[in-house]
């Protein structure tokens, strides 16, 4: 997962130094017509991000008054405590996340539901003999340094009939696709569906994939956007309108995906180049993921905020001291 812990004292020292930075309340201009936020994304822009750079292009921000600047995070955990800090307005982050933030009195609260499924899925070489979670007895699994991942690969086990105790957990950092490619373990975790599973598989490593959702972990959002309370509260028009937007976005790219591809590609990052036939394959993956249905896009459902929780109190991953409904704010 593209994702780190966040840390508490890492909020309190960033909340230090929040007073000397803008959020929502600055304006683009000194007569004030476009509202400034800044928005920081989970990791480099990819087909995940396209509805935002579309919206971006298309004026669907400009036409709800809004001059939104996109950063990207120097370090995969940095969006959401800069949120928490008050450095930048709104930030892509992680369901989990938000619910660990919030166990530990983080004040940051998510808005919006962008990937409403579990992209970080088991992993497997096509022709392994693993077929569920529970041959994996005796084996390795790769993981990125997350200990979230340990939990999910561990109910994933139980739920199959397994013994957890029986699976080495390897940590392999962020040298994933490495780990698979030369079989250094046996399966991974942490690795998106739509991102190293497509590396893998154009490398010549086809790979099967397990869903947790299929083995007892909760269909949780993968990817959310949060910001913190204060501002929920003080400024609701600003969202209000950054989701109009973003709804606009999402619109036009489920009706014109290559367009909206193209617009991404625009936008690349030069450090973090882009595969334009890796990213086709992952938007058309997620758009069926990120559909809400009969919901507008990025709807949030309380059941499932109930679901998540509920298992990460379970496993121990956050203390039984939050309110779901207070992790989550729908516009």
């Amino acid at each position: 997962m593209k994702k780190g812990f966040v840390i508490l004292a890492s909020f309190l020292l960033l909340l230090l130094g929040a007073c000397s930075n803008g959020g929502a309340g600055q304006t683009a201009d000194s007569g004030g017509k476009l509202q400034k936020v800044n928005l920081m994304l989970d990791w480099y822009p990819n087909a995940v991000h396209s509805f935002l750079y579309t919206a971006l292009e298309k004026g669907y921000f400009k036409k709800e008054g809004l001059d939104v600047h996109i950063q990207m995070p120097a370090d995969t955990s940095d969006p959401l405590k800069l949120v928490a800090a008050g450095k930048i307005d709104m930030a892509f982050t992680y369901q989990p996340q938000v619910l660990m933030a919030r166990s530990q009195n983080i004040p940051v609260r998510s808005f919006a539901a962008i990937v409403r499924h579990p992209l970080n899925q088991l992993m497997v070489p096509a022709d392994s003999s693993i077929h569920s979670p529970k041959d994996l007895a005796g084996k390795t699994v790769g993981y990125p340094s997350m200990d979230l991942d340990i939990d999910i690969v561990h109910t994933m086990i139980k739920t199959d009939g397994g013994d957890p105790n029986k699976v080495k957990m390897v940590d392999v950092g962020w040298d994933l696709i490495p780990a698979m490619a030369t079989k250094k373990t046996n399966a991974l975790i942490g690795g998106y569906i739509n991102h190293e599973k497509l590396l893998l598989d154009k490398e010549g490593h086809p790979m099967r994939t397990l869903n947790p959702a299929d083995y007892g972990v909760p269909d949780y959002y993968e990817l959310v956007l949060a910001g913190s309370d204060k501002e929920l509260k003080a400024k609701p028009e600003v969202f209000k309108k950054f989701m109009t937007a973003i709804r606009e976005g999402q619109k036009y790219v489920t009706a014109h995906p290559n367009e909206g591809l193209s617009i991404l590609m625009n936008h690349e990052d030069k450090s973090s180049p882009l595969q334009k036939d890796i990213e086709t394959k992952s938007l058309q993956i997620l758009l069926p993921l990120m559909n809400a249905g009969n919901n507008p896009f990025g709807y949030q459902d309380p059941q499932t905020w109930d679901k998540v929780a509920n298992w990460l109190a379970d496993n121990k991953i956050i203390k039984n001291n939050i309110k779901p409904s207070d992790a989550f704010i729908n516009f």
